[in-house]
């Protein structure tokens, strides 16, 4: 009888909020193990993942609320989920919803059901009417679950995960509620030729230029603008978030360095009103992989010759004024990527998620011969 009841006892699960620095640095290393074999799966970086997660750091705190729980079966961590409620969906766009993200777990759909009992208990708390995820705190996190493309590599911008994270979800009730497409095409089959004409016509039609940069330090001081510019032009879709003022600084400080300033651009109009910008990154994903999360002693050293040397690119952001939408104005931008491109040797460009939803931004790429290798959507519940 005792024997039964210590087996008993060793197979249950277990679920602990993190709070400790220990325990968040659980939280964040979890997924190490979980894919420390898996080619596709891009690791983050540690001390990056654990500033995100701090109140004193991370400005989504301002308008929102988060709680990381560990999930341990037979002594062991067997998964992880972050339970979040984004204030300012709820309030000023009655979006009565609890969110959750940064969720890893083992092949145990009761584990998963454990962790996801803790989201639903926050929900219910504050009275809110539904549970969606994978999400972060706003729209510049990572989003979605993979559904197809396991056997594609992942970015520093996505997360990864295996198929039976949507076998757990649908098993426990959820439906689809969100739908993301990622593509990629190589940089030989795009032809300058229908851009050439485009860009002057636009230019001249509309009075606008094009704002390229050789320097950090020069595009800083647009970077605000190009934040209101994403706020105007992203503000339809659905369960958009505007980045505040204390997320500016954030994120200038947090992605900006990341990124080689000849691969931003902005479009402004005769009175320097920003009406376009884009955000191209170079693709971080083979040095993340060797660095293992660590920035020292030399995982930076690793990324600045990925920053540098890598061929491959991310079509990170893209933003256009409502008022210029289908004039033609990414003729200008595209025009001036293709000799970036050409003069760094790149070989393939990769568009991040993008809502299914979101013709206009899958209009830009109609010439480039995408191929949809990835799809990833969040799953929502009532609660």
């Amino acid at each position: 009888m005792a024997l039964k009841k210590a087996k008993k006892q060793i197979n249950m699960i277990t679920i602990k909020e993190a709070v400790s620095k220990k325990e968040m640095t659980d939280f964040v290393k979890f997924p190490f193990t979980l894919y420390k074999d898996n080619p596709n799966w891009i690791p983050p970086i540690i001390s990056d993942e654990l500033e995100s997660f701090d109140k004193t750091k991370n400005p989504a705190f301002d308008h929102a609320e988060a709680y990381f729980y560990l999930a341990y079966k037979d002594g062991k961590i067997a998964g992880r989920v972050a339970a979040i409620i984004n204030w300012s969906e709820v309030n000023d766009q009655d979006k009565k919803k609890v969110r959750f993200g940064w969720f890893d777990v083992i092949n145990d759909i009761e584990v998963t059901k454990a962790l996801l009992e803790k989201v639903y208990e926050l929900g219910k708390k504050h009275n809110l009417k539904n549970v969606e995820g994978p999400m972060g705190f706003s729209n510049l996190d990572k989003v979605g679950v993979l559904t197809e493309g396991f056997d594609q590599i992942g970015t520093m911008i996505t997360w990864y995960n295996l198929a039976y994270y949507v076998e757990h979800f649908e098993k426990l009730g959820f439906v689809k509620e969100k739908e993301f497409i990622e593509s990629r095409f190589s940089f030989s089959d795009v032809s300058v030729e229908p851009f050439l004409k485009a860009d002057e016509l636009v230019r001249r039609r509309y009075g606008l230029r094009l704002l390229t940069f050789d320097s950090t330090k020069k595009l800083m001081p647009y970077v605000d603008q190009m934040f209101d510019l994403f706020n105007a032009s992203y503000a339809k879709l659905s369960s958009f978030v505007a980045v505040s003022e204390r997320q500016k600084e954030y994120f200038k400080k947090k992605y900006i360095n990341f990124i080689n300033p000849e691969y931003i651009m902005f479009v402004v109009d005769k009175d320097d009103n920003m009406v376009a910008f884009s955000i191209v990154m170079p693709s971080f994903s083979e040095a993340l992989q060797k660095i293992k999360g660590k920035l020292f002693p030399f995982g930076f050293l690793h990324l600045l010759s990925a920053k540098r040397n890598s061929k491959e690119v991310l079509f990170y952001l893209i933003g256009i004024s409502p008022d210029y939408q289908n004039k033609g104005v990414t003729a200008i931008i595209m025009r001036k990527y293709f000799d970036v491109f050409t003069d760094k040797g790149i070989t393939n460009c990769i568009r991040t998620p993008e809502l299914e939803e979101n013709h206009a931004i899958h209009n830009l790429w109609k010439n480039f011969n995408p191929v949809i290798h990835k799809r990833r959507c969040t799953y929502i519940k009532d609660l």
